[in-house]
């Protein structure tokens, strides 16, 4: 690399770090999440003559920023509330994620003409897991109800390992025709999440070992860095969920965090912390907001009229799932809560169900896996419609942080939550 590329690259995270900053300083002061704020502000700057055009890697969203912030989401949940509320976060990030990947995957072959089934459920995979990026960093900044806020964030931890395993068969059906049984979907699905969770905690034991030795500030806000990547690693080693390996050693960590590390320790833990995931989390909303031109870039067959049409029907139908399942799916699982885990919880809320369903953020991890997608096929001819599910996907993100995110104050002040 060239001192020029390396002055360039430098030139533009500054940059980058100081829309960040101008942008969630502005959220602030108009009292708007600043994930929206941020994802506008990106859009709008990618039309700017001059502003460089920075296409989002997936590796480096999946390897470098997903665990990091992860790892901070699962160490700063309650394991108390997390487990207390476990049986709506899994309806939400298995049932939901499976009913959502079989809607999208029938809607599509009959609402977009070059879509058939297996297409469908690709497009369905993508856009079926809701982002812990986005949730968390929504959730907490509405008033929502802290039940509410708990499923949010417990949902959004887990639902990747079912989302990209949709993802994987999906992709496998259509680069190489297989198509999976579904004794071979339940046997990963377990290997991806009991492998998950094992790594995780296997290296949360080992670290757990490690602190008993260590009092020093520096060198504990260090080694925290690099537990999310490890655990990570670890499990990707190992054909399991990196996500869910991260979220249990978080989990396991944050609840013993007490014991771990000194009064002193916390306070700089939890400083560095704060600080990482926000320029993190800020970046990764104006990036996506400066995506458009790219994603446009890569469409020709189609005229921009039938794009908005598309997205917008699109948007609507993930949207329209998500609530068609939450309704029948949180009286079901109220009632398992009840009868079987004797928990002595009201029927839920008709108004917190909604907003539950107006809650299903997308995010970077989303725009990731789309991009991810594979050029072409086995015979090397080109993936089909690539650019159109990248696209549909965007409209995705944009529609769920921007119109459902500004919309949700005002839900929450009607609804009366």
């Amino acid at each position: 690399m060239t001192g020029n590329s390396v002055h360039a690259v430098e030139l533009v995270f500054l940059l980058l770090l100081l829309f960040v900053v101008v942008f969630a300083a502005l959220a602030r002061k108009i009292q708007i999440p600043y994930p929206i704020v941020l994802v506008i502000a990106g859009l709008v700057l990618s039309f700017i003559p001059g502003i460089p055009h920075i296409t989002i890697s997936p590796d480096v969203i999946f390897l470098v920023v997903l665990p990091p912030l992860l790892y901070a989401g699962a160490w700063f949940t309650s394991w108390r509330d997390f487990s207390y509320n476990i049986v709506s976060i899994l309806f939400l990030a298995f049932g939901l994620v499976g009913f959502t990947v079989w809607g999208v995957a029938e809607a599509a072959r009959y609402s977009f003409a070059p879509f058939d089934l297996r297409l469908g459920v690709v497009l369905g995979a993508v856009v079926a897991t809701t982002d812990a990026i986005a949730a968390t960093a929504i959730a907490k900044n509405l008033g929502l109800p802290q039940r509410i806020v708990d499923v949010l964030e417990g949902e959004s931890l887990v639902n990747d390992a079912t989302g990209l395993l949709a993802l994987e068969f999906g992709v496998a059906m259509v680069v190489r025709g297989e198509t999976p049984t579904i004794a071979q979907g339940f046997i990963r699905l377990a290997w991806l999440v009991g492998g998950g969770i094992v790594v995780g905690l296997l290296i949360a034991l080992i670290i757990e070992r490690v602190e008993r030795y260590l009092d020093d500030g520096p060198i504990e806000v260090t080694l925290s860095i690099m537990i999310p990547y490890a655990a990570y690693l670890a499990a990707e080693y190992a054909h399991a969920s990196g996500v869910l390996a991260v979220v249990a050693c978080g989990l396991y960590l944050g609840r013993r965090e007490n014991r771990l590390f000194s009064p002193s320790v916390r306070l700089q833990a939890y400083g560095f912390w704060s600080s990482f995931t926000f320029a993190i989390n800020g970046l990764v909303f104006v990036l996506i907001g400066l995506q458009l031109p790219f994603v446009l870039s890569g469409i020709h067959d189609y005229s921009m009229k039938t794009l908005l049409l598309y997205g917008g029907l699109f948007s609507a139908l993930v949207i329209l799932l998500r609530l068609a399942w939450l309704y029948p799916g949180a009286f079901v699982a109220n009632l398992v809560r009840r009868k079987i885990f004797h928990q002595n919880e009201p029927m839920p809320n008709i108004k917190g169900i909604f907003i539950v369903g107006w809650t299903g953020m997308r995010g970077v991890v989303a725009l990731a896996a789309a991009l991810a997608l594979p050029e072409t096929l086995s015979d090397g001819s080109p993936f089909p419609q690539r650019n159109l599910i990248i696209f549909l996907t965007f409209c995705v993100i944009l529609v769920t942080l921007v119109l459902q995110g500004l919309t949700l104050p005002p839900l929450i002040r009607k609804l009366g939550l």
